[in-house]
């Protein structure tokens, strides 16, 4: 009975995904005529990192403004959704019409906005739209430094997200007043006797700037355009009101995109040979570094566990120095053992959380077509990755011998997430000093909260009691009573030094990548080369796992036995490069020169390199903790 169920009910999902669109929604289909809806988004710049809604720079408004309903992740990326007057219908061409609703009558700015404009083309901001969910984009056409004879044939084409809002020559702004839409579409297989429909796969926008004078417009709100040398562009003066004519025309064209592959051509704007490279580049590195570190490790383990293990000259061999002599100490529990199962918890949380978060997105379940997914993804995901965290971090405090285990869960559940939630709260009054739509609504703060107290908080503690009640880790040795004297460590055993050595080598096997996810969050690109993101991932974990069983090696060798916090601590060395390399990006990529976003910058920066060190702590400390248990235990001890 219950086997038939589950075939019934394998049957019916199977049935299911038919019609059901993995990226993003379902398309919708348009007959001739029928309304295209064009929405704004927001307004961007990559100089200030400060996203605004559309309303707040005069453009023509409809007569009602409605907001779309949002998900966390567009709240969080400062994507506020709203109408726009603009009135574009399937198939049907537009020469040039007057946006604004009176006809033939100039829209007067007021010397406030005047400024505000030019402010904001000086600042370079970029209007997104979006049409049936595609965002629009502008077309740039550049010769490539190819043959001379080739220069003539072809041009090397580039899209760029949105449109800017104007542009500078010398001190003069000048406002894009009139945009030409160029929307594509794809005529569908239909009956014969049936009407065709058409779905859109693109969406093109080329922004002009047409002074008043030039653009004659007439009582039924339709307009001339002037000839393209004859026309002189609509000048911002900042300084007095200024009189404009916002308009617009809209030109259809087939295309053969299919509805399918329509984000294709917003997606390849970045090379894929540079990834392959890096991928195969980050493999020889780890394949290059496993089999320096199998050889040395398990030839000398081999070699070591074999003289520790000849009964007959004990005497000679307790004289000399080794790993072996610390094993009376090397499960020692080190300080604040609750600080430090807190942070590993939150690291192991981190852990499934990315993975997971990859693994989707690789399939193809986030693409950016469906709007904030993966931010709403990682917040959902962070919380209910509680248990796990509790978990591992009860058992190993209970290993450490700790005992208060509701504190250690509250701390657990609380420290990392605190420091987050701080300095985002803190960096969220900055933007909302500055009425930028990137700053979180006070709603959505509230709700964040319930959600970290709700479903994060007992989680954690669900799953810190599970692991606290478990058996603890069975190391291998005993600890003796009295610990025993360090001897004295050599420079290269510093811990700066340590982290410095153990940091190069996972960094070296993801920078290239690193800074394609950079130019993702700060230049307003797309990224989805997840299936890459997931064997960069893979070798991050391998390296920080390998790197640091060296690093306790020579550690133990050296007869230092307090590696539990270091082995946190130098696994994350590469936390310390992605912080070095975030500030060449910033003097070198970005032109950031306010205060305010410097800030963003650097507060968001260090969020990342925070999660990054717990990340990559909490794998070297696991592969670091399952080779001395593995070492130990396959020594005979007296």
């Amino acid at each position: 009975q219950e086997r038939l169920r589950c075939s019934l009910l394998l049957l019916v999902l199977l049935r299911g995904t038919d019609s059901f669109y993995v990226p993003g929604v379902a398309p919708i289909n348009f007959h001739r005529n029928d309304p295209v809806e064009i929405k704004a988004v927001k307004l961007t710049s990559s100089r200030t990192q400060l996203p605004y809604e559309y309303y707040s720079l005069p453009f023509c408004q409809p007569t009602k403004i409605t907001y779309k309903a949002e998900n966390l992740g567009e709240v969080l990326r400062g994507d506020r959704i709203v109408n726009t007057p603009f009135q574009v219908s399937m198939n049907v061409e537009k020469k040039c019409e007057v946006l604004c609703n009176l006809p033939n009558q100039a829209v007067t700015l007021t010397t406030e906005q005047s400024k505000l404009i030019a402010e904001r083309i000086r600042e370079d901001y970029y209007v997104h739209l979006i049409a049936d969910n595609l965002p629009v984009a502008t077309r740039l056409e550049f010769y490539s430094n190819r043959e001379e004879e080739e220069k003539k044939k072809e041009k090397d084409v580039q899209f760029e997200h949105g449109y800017r809002l104007g542009f500078m020559d010398g001190n003069k702004f000048y406002l894009h007043n009139h945009l030409s839409f160029i929307l594509y579409y794809h005529r569908e297989d239909v009956e014969d006797n049936q009407e065709p429909t058409y779905r859109v796969v693109r969406f093109e926008v080329i922004p002009q700037s047409i002074k008043l004078e030039d653009l004659k417009a007439d009582e039924k709100s339709l307009c001339t355009l002037p000839e393209a040398t004859a026309s002189a562009p609509q000048e911002i003066d900042p300084s007095k009101e200024n009189q404009l004519l916002f308009t617009y025309s809209v030109h259809w064209e087939e295309s053969d995109i299919k509805w399918a592959s329509r984000w294709d051509t917003y997606l390849t704007m970045s090379d894929v040979q540079i990834h392959w490279f890096s991928i195969i580049n980050s493999v020889v590195v780890v394949f290059f570094l496993s089999g320096i570190l199998s050889m040395i490790i398990i030839r000398t383990l081999r070699k070591d566990i074999a003289n520790y293990n000849k009964e007959d000259d004990i005497e000679d061999t307790m004289e000399e120095s080794g790993w072996k002599l610390v094993h009376g100490d090397v499960f020692r529990p080190p300080q604040y053992p609750m600080i430090l199962s807190s942070l590993l918890g939150s690291g192991i949380q981190l852990f499934c959380m990315i993975l997971i978060v990859i693994f989707v997105a690789m399939l193809g379940m986030l693409s950016p077509s469906s709007r904030g997914a993966l931010m709403t993804t990682a917040c959902f995901l962070f919380m209910f990755m509680g248990v796990f965290g509790g978990f591992f971090a009860g058992r190993l405090y209970r290993t450490l011998k700790g005992h208060r285990w509701k504190k250690g869960a509250f701390c657990t559940a609380t420290l990392y997430p605190g420091v987050v939630f701080g300095l985002c709260f803190v960096l969220n009054c900055f933007i909302w000093g500055k009425h930028s739509s990137g700053a979180v609504p006070f709603p959505t703060m509230v709700a964040l909260l319930c959600m970290w107290f709700g479903i994060s908080l007992p989680l954690v503690y669900l799953g810190y009691y599970f692991g606290f009640r478990k058996q603890p880790y069975d190391n291998p040795v005993r600890t003796n009573q009295i610990p025993r004297q360090i001897p004295e460590q050599r420079w290269y055993m510093n811990k700066f030094v340590g982290i410095l050595m153990a940091g190069i080598l996972p960094f070296g096997a993801m920078f290239i990548e690193l800074f394609f996810i950079f130019s993702a969050i700060w230049e307003n690109q797309f990224y989805y080369l997840f299936g890459f993101l997931f064997l960069v991932f893979i070798i991050l974990v391998v390296s920080c796992s390998q790197i640091s069983i060296v690093m306790v090696y020579f550690q133990l060798c050296a007869e230092d036995y307090r590696w539990w916090w270091r082995t946190f601590l130098v696994s994350g060395g590469s936390a310390f490069y992605v912080l070095i390399y975030a500030i060449f990006y910033f003097v070198n990529k970005l032109d950031i020169v306010e205060f305010i976003p410097s800030l963003l910058y650097f507060g968001y920066t260090a969020l990342m390199v925070l999660s990054f060190w717990l990340l990559t702590g909490t794998i070297g400390f696991y592969a670091a903790y399952m080779f001395v248990r593995k070492i130990y235990a396959a020594v005979k001890i007296d």
